[in-house]
């Protein structure tokens, strides 16, 4: 088998091809069909996926069976500021990879957000909730789900949330570097959602992939926090001495609203491939745990 991944320097690129150089992680084994699979890895400045015309090219030469495009403008923010971008890379983009995977007949895995959602709900997403995008960023990233969807015969699309890894920019690094160097640090309790290792997300995928059960699936860690409560167990796993307080985000406001609860269920990935997607505070532990190892 034949695997392509965009945005392979990414936290989660990185974590698909270590776990495929494994053959699986800490959940377990990967399918006997990835076993020896071999996969070709792409970033923006090897491939601009943008180009419709290279787009096609590339994917046409390597001829992949599965592409996991994870390769994204995942800024919030600047999504916001610039959301024509917003929609040409998480988008359009999209579309391009797309009509290439329906072209060699490849499988199409695309990583989506809880940020199709509004955030107004008060119990987890299904996947076939409406989807009412709030931010630029959730607007694209659902254009990019529909130009997936339509495209391509063969897609699964992944929605996750509160994605952390060793690898890029992300909250446990953010609250770990922060506790390190201060005596307080104040987190918003006022918004939900599901805090999701990098290592779990990219098992399922791969799990996923080894499938012919194309459709919408939610994948992200088990249970149910806010963002204050997610810090206070980083820095208590840790052992830093940092105390955290909760606080209202309208003491920190930003560009782009944030959903107020965006927990996903993960009733279709338990009934497509099983669901080891551990409790989030176990997959951190796990995390912090090895954090420390390779220090």
């Amino acid at each position: 088998m034949r695997l392509l991944i965009t945005g392979s320097e990414g936290q989660l690129g990185s974590e698909l091809k270590r776990q495929l150089r494994a053959g699986g992680c800490v959940l377990g084994e990967l399918p006997r069909e990835l076993a020896g699979a071999k996969s070709f890895c792409t970033q923006f400045d090897e491939l601009d996926i943008c180009d419709e015309a290279a787009v096609d090219s590339y994917v046409r030469e390597m001829c992949p069976d599965v592409v996991l495009h994870c390769a994204a403008m995942t800024d919030v923010d600047g999504c916001e500021e610039d959301p024509a971008q917003a929609e040409r890379v998480n988008g359009t983009a999209v579309r391009y990879i797309a009509q290439a995977c329906q072209g060699v007949g490849a499988k199409l895995v695309y990583v989506s957000t809880d940020y199709v959602f509004s955030g107004d709900k008060h119990s987890a997403y299904m996947t076939d909730d409406a989807c009412v995008p709030q931010t630029a960023y959730g607007r694209s990233k659902r254009s990019g789900e529909e130009n997936a969807l339509a495209y391509c015969s063969r897609t699964f699309i992944v929605r996750t949330a509160w994605l952390y890894g060793f690898h890029g920019k992300n909250f446990v690094k953010t609250i770990l570097r922060k506790a390190a160097g201060s005596d307080l640090i104040r987190v918003v309790s006022d918004q939900y959602g599901n805090p999701t290792n990098v290592e779990d997300l990219a098992y399922h995928m791969l799990l996923l992939a080894a499938t012919e059960r194309y459709g919408i699936y939610h994948c992200t860690g088990g249970g149910v926090c806010n963002w204050y409560e997610f810090a206070r167990e980083i820095v208590r796993l840790s052992g830093h001495g940092c105390r955290v307080e909760p606080c209202a985000s309208a003491e920190y406001p930003q560009k782009a609203k944030r959903p107020a609860y965006s927990a996903l269920d993960h009733s279709a990935l338990e009934a497509a491939v099983g669901d080891k997607m551990r409790p989030w505070q176990e997959a951190l532990r796990d995390h912090i745990d090895r954090l420390e190892e390779m220090e």
